[in-house]
């Protein structure tokens, strides 16, 4: 097309996105999954209280949603002690770290980020023209003291860590994190991904301080309150960093449906404590299986397990491919040495019936 002008940083992108969705395996395959277990949402769903007011919401979505998104902002204040200062919605966590990004990082600037962390973080540095710096992980977790390290050599406005982290469902102890931001050099900012802060055990998360300008956090709806195709999440930080998202989000790009969801599963702690029990419950089905196999289950704080398989990354990527043609949706890490897991979501209890059935099959493929 010459008439198609991209910038010469558009043009030197590759045309390609984080994540290969299970619809278009399922069209290259001809057929639908058995068990979507691979993305890490929610199989239980939203709270039927939820689906309700998405549901009544749905007779006036010939309205805009309300820009400001007031009534959910001050929600989200109110269940976390803040103010509505200290709260921005946007499109997801994949979103609130696009323009998070494009508040922060110009061509050139360094990023800092773990090899293998999740990628979606790494696309929106490369869209804006940022340099990633990326440490390895320990073990099999992020590095915060690499990660401090590394900003620090490299002058960088922005760190990128999850907790708990994905892919490998790892964390770090609340206090870890708070003295990793003590310690963050001058003029840089943390981003704390806090996606599945809701299945992480007591003291994993450090103490909310709004009044902190050196770590903004983020959270979801699509984990633990089963919202992953609305599209919605939001971010807690100092007010003067939460102002700033004004001037780059796009203001009406969290529709009214999900606004009204999220709402309503905000108000349903009974739902959530369900969720997070049969989540629990899961991981330690998941754990039996692949014990079952010969194969470890790593400790996990989310709604997912790595699980070893034992050798590199090429014979879990066979693994994988074996899981897939007998119709288990799954994924894995991307980066040696954490790719010589798969990651598995926990699913209900015929999920993970199939998983268990498919998985000596795959391996006996994979060993040959």
């Amino acid at each position: 097309m010459a008439a198609m002008r991209l910038t010469p940083l558009a043009a030197s992108l590759p045309a390609t996105v984080p994540f290969v969705g299970p619809e278009a395996q399922e069209r290259a395959m001809g057929r639908r999954f058995v068990a979507r277990i691979g993305a890490n949402e929610s199989v239980f769903g939203p709270s039927p209280r939820a689906v309700a007011a998405m549901a009544e919401a749905a007779a006036s979505v010939w309205m805009y949603g309300d820009p400001e998104l007031h009534e959910l902002k001050a929600a989200i204040a109110a269940h976390h002690g803040v103010r509505p200062e200290n709260v921005t919605v946007g499109e997801g966590i994949d979103g609130l770290l696009g323009n998070l990004v494009r508040l922060l990082v110009a061509p050139g600037t360094p990023v800092v980020s773990s090899a293998g962390a999740y990628p979606t973080f790494a696309y929106h540095v490369a869209g804006f023209g940022g340099t990633l710096v990326n440490v390895p992980y320990r073990g099999d977790a992020e590095d915060p003291e690499a990660l401090l390290l590394a900003a620090r050599k490299a002058g960088a406005p922005l760190v990128y860590l999850a907790n708990p982290d994905n892919p490998m469902g790892s964390w770090h102890a609340g206090a870890r994190i708070a003295e990793m931001i003590a310690r963050l050099p001058g003029g840089c900012l943390l981003c704390l991904d806090e996606a599945y802060a809701d299945f992480a055990p007591e003291g994993a998360l450090p103490p909310l301080d709004v009044g902190e300008p050196r770590v903004i956090r983020m959270r979801t709806f699509s984990k633990a309150q089963g919202m992953a195709g609305a599209r919605i999440g939001y971010a807690l930080g100092h007010p003067e960093l939460i102002a700033a998202f004004d001037r780059v989000r796009n203001h009406f790009g969290v529709n009214a449906i999900a606004m009204a969801g999220a709402l309503a599963a905000l108000g349903d702690r009974a739902w959530l404590a369900e969720v997070v029990a049969a989540v629990d419950a899961g991981r330690a089905r998941l754990a039996g299986i692949a014990a079952a196999n010969g194969l470890r289950a790593l400790p996990s704080a989310t709604n997912f397990v790595a699980v070893d398989c034992g050798r590199d990354g090429g014979f879990a990527r066979r693994v994988l491919e074996g899981l897939v043609a007998r119709g288990i949706f799954v994924r894995k890490p991307f980066v040696a040495p954490q790719d010589r897991c798969i990651r598995v979501t926990v699913g209900r209890e015929a999920d993970l019936d199939a998983f268990a059935a498919a998985l000596p099959e795959a391996l006996e493929a994979a060993y040959q």
